[in-house]
């Protein structure tokens, strides 16, 4: 038996122990602290110490200590019984699965400039579209085994070559043939701006565009992912911008300001932006994408109290 098989098999049985555990499971949650009011998703990683390595232990955690969602960027990179088995986990706790990264490329103008690698000027918009549907029905399949109703669809990199005019239609006009993918299912694609300070060179940068991009593709399945973190560096006026944006807005993400870590680390009144969500009657997925402040064993326990202290229950 090589490597690989023996550890799928390894996590096949792991998997079923957990499933014949689910019922303890739900239980642990139940007795554990009272459940967020808002559905704040941390991320694989987050209660390591706490919980171990095993993502199944990490999501039990922390359905435990009252979080009801999860989010998790690398799922189209697991295995599909691990896929399988987060969903399941995830069913049992009766916690809601957030997004997961569907299609990013950080260096080539593809969707921009219909250019798969920036070396060329070969421009071919056949070729790109190809690539997408096997990346958008390779995501679909994940997002039916997890339980997804989200994906994070970064557009890329920017053309510098082609007039953003243009380019903002060739985004546009894939997007369309990806939203016709997706509605059947009901999976809703997110573009996420990304700020250009630690994103430099992309082309979706601000929350008015990416509205802009949503109003013209014209579906219930391109919606926006709204980073706190990344506007506050971008545009800033954060309440006032989602307000704008609201019809468009599908998702949220948080992390402070400077340094990208938890609420309460920067600039960022987290408190009273989660106060307007909630009479705004947001009920969507609310993730954690950032880091953990410091690297001491409290470290998680940090965490969770940086999220009591900004929940409006």
């Amino acid at each position: 038996m090589n490597r690989r098989t023996f550890a799928k098999s390894a996590f096949a049985a792991a998997a079923a122990s957990s499933f014949a555990s689910s019922s303890l499971a739900t239980s642990n949650a139940r007795s554990g602290k009272a459940p967020f009011s808002l559905k704040f998703a941390p991320h694989d990683g987050h209660f390591k110490l706490s919980a171990g390595l095993n993502i199944l232990d990490q999501i039990r955690y922390a359905a435990d200590q009252g979080f009801t969602a999860w989010e998790d960027n690398r799922m189209m990179k697991r295995e599909p019984d691990e896929q399988k088995a987060i969903g399941k986990t995830l069913e049992s706790l009766g916690m809601t699965m957030g997004t997961f990264v569907i299609y990013v490329d950080m260096v080539n103008p593809v969707l921009t400039g219909n250019r798969l690698d920036a070396k060329t000027r070969t421009r071919d918009s056949e070729a790109v579209r190809s690539m997408l549907d096997k990346e958008i029905s390779k995501g679909l399949e994940v997002a039916k085994r997890c339980g997804a109703q989200w994906a994070t669809f970064v557009p890329g990199a920017a053309d510098p070559s082609v007039p953003q005019e243009y380019q903002t239609a060739n985004v546009v006009e894939h997007l369309k043939r990806c939203a016709e993918l997706s509605e059947p299912t009901g999976l809703t694609l997110v573009i996420e701006p990304l700020n250009n300070v630690s994103h430099p060179g992309l082309f979706l940068q601000r929350l008015s565009h990416a509205y802009q991009i949503c109003k013209m593709v014209d579906s219930p399945s391109v919606k926006i992912l709204n980073d706190l973190f990344h506007q506050q560096i971008t545009e800033g006026n954060l309440i006032s911008n989602m307000h704008r944006a609201w019809s468009e807005i599908a998702y949220i993400q948080v992390g402070d300001v400077p340094g990208g870590k938890q609420p309460g680390t920067g600039e960022i009144n987290f408190a009273h932006i989660m106060r307007w969500l909630n009479e705004k009657g947001y009920e969507g997925v609310i993730g954690m994408e950032h880091g953990i402040k410091n690297r001491e064993p409290e470290r998680e326990v940090e965490l969770i109290r940086a999220y009591r202290e900004i929940d409006p229950a």
